[in-house]
C-alpha cells in the first residue's frame, strides 16, 4: 500500500509514526471535555455581563479547511470558537477532503475569491493537517487574497509520513476511483505529476507581506510532527492530538493569537507602504 504514494512525499529524514502511536489520539476525548468546560465558563460569563450582545465580528475574513476525510464540520467547534472572539469565519464548502488536491485547491481559490470581493479584504486561512498543505500552496499563488495562514498538523515537509492507517484510506480512495467512483482521489493525485506540482507548489517561499504560523504537536500520533514545522513560519507548539488541535481550547488561543498576529503585521506593511509612496 505505501507503494500507492510517490517517494518524493516522503523525503529523507521523515518517519511514520508507529503502529501505536494512533493510541495517543485518545486524547481527543478529554480534548473535548476541555473544551465543553471552556465553553460552559464562557456562556457563564456572557451571563454576566449582559449589556454586551456579543463580541462584534471584526477584521479580515477567516476561512477554515479541513483535513484529509473530513469535512467543515469537523471544524464547527473551531470556528464556533473564533466568532466568540470576534473572528469573521466561513466555510470552504468542502464536504469530505478526499478529492483531488489540485480541484480542491482550484475550488477553494474561488472560495476565496469570493469572500475577498465580499469583504473587500484579503483573507486568512486556517487549515487542519491537509487543509493547511492547501493553505500554503493557495498563499503561495495568490498573495492578493490571502494575508495570513495558520497551519494545524500539517506535515508539509513530507506528506506521506503519517499513520498506516492513512496509508490505507489513500489505497482504499485511489481503488474506487481505479472502479470508477468520481470525485476521489486517484493515483495520479498521490504518486503523478498532480500530486508532485502541489508538493512543489507548497515547498516555495511564502510571499512577503503574507503571515504564515505553523502549529504542531509532539504528541501528534497521525503524522511526523517535524513534517509539521516549516522554516519559513513562525513555529507554535502545542500539547493536543492530531485531531485534538481544532477542538483543544488551549490551541484555539493560539490560532487566535496568530491570526492576531498577522493582522497586526499586514495593517503595519500596508502603513509602510502607503508612508513610502507619499
Amino acid at each position: 500500500m505505501a507503494r500507492t504514494l510517490g517517494g518524493f512525499l516522503h523525503p529523507d529524514g521523515f518517519d511514520r509514526p508507529g503502529v501505536a502511536a494512533v493510541l495517543r489520539e485518545g486524547s481527543v476525548v478529554s480534548e473535548t471535555g476541555r473544551h465543553l468546560v471552556w465553553l460552559a465558563g464562557e456562556r457563564r460569563r456572557r451571563r454576566d455581563l449582559p449589556d454586551r450582545a456579543g463580541s462584534p465580528q471584526r477584521g479580515e475574513p477567516v476561512v477554515l479547511v479541513p483535513g484529509f476525510l473530513a469535512g467543515d464540520a469537523s471544524l464547527s467547534l473551531l470556528a464556533r470558537s473564533l466568532r466568540r472572539r470576534g473572528h469573521r469565519t466561513y466555510r470552504s464548502l468542502i464536504r469530505a477532503n478526499v478529492g483531488c488536491t489540485r480541484t480542491a485547491a482550484a475550488e477553494l481559490e474561488a472560495r476565496l475569491e469570493a469572500i475577498a470581493q465580499r469583504r473587500g479584504s484579503r483573507v486568512q486561512v486556517v487549515g487542519h493537517s491537509l487543509g493547511g498543505m492547501l493553505a500554503r500552496g493557495l498563499a503561495v499563488r495568490r498573495p492578493d487574497l490571502v494575508s495570513g495562514i495558520v497551519t494545524l498538523g500539517s506535515p508539509m515537509l513530507a506528506p506521506a509520513a503519517h499513520h498506516v492507517s492513512l496509508t490505507c484510506s489513500v489505497d482504499v480512495l485511489v481503488r474506487l476511483s481505479r472502479a470508477g467512483v468520481r470525485g476521489l482521489m486517484a493515483a495520479e493525485c498521490v504518486a503523478g505529476d498532480c500530486a508532485r506540482e502541489s508538493f512543489e507548489e507548497s515547498r516555495l517561499p511564502v510571499p512577503d507581506g503574507v503571515g504564515f504560523t505553523a502549529v504542531y504537536s509532539r504528541r501528534d500520533g497521525i503524522v511526523d510532527w517535524r513534517a509539521c514545522v516549516d522554516p519559513l513560519a513562525e513555529p507554535v507548539e502545542v500539547r493536543a492530538s492530531h485531531v485534538g488541535m481544532a477542538i483543544d481550547p488551549r490551541v484555539i488561543e493560539q490560532v487566535a493569537a496568530a491570526l492576531a498576529r498577522h493582522r497586526v503585521r499586514d495593517f503595519e506593511t500596508s502603513r509602510s507602504r502607503l508612508a513610502g509612496s507619499a
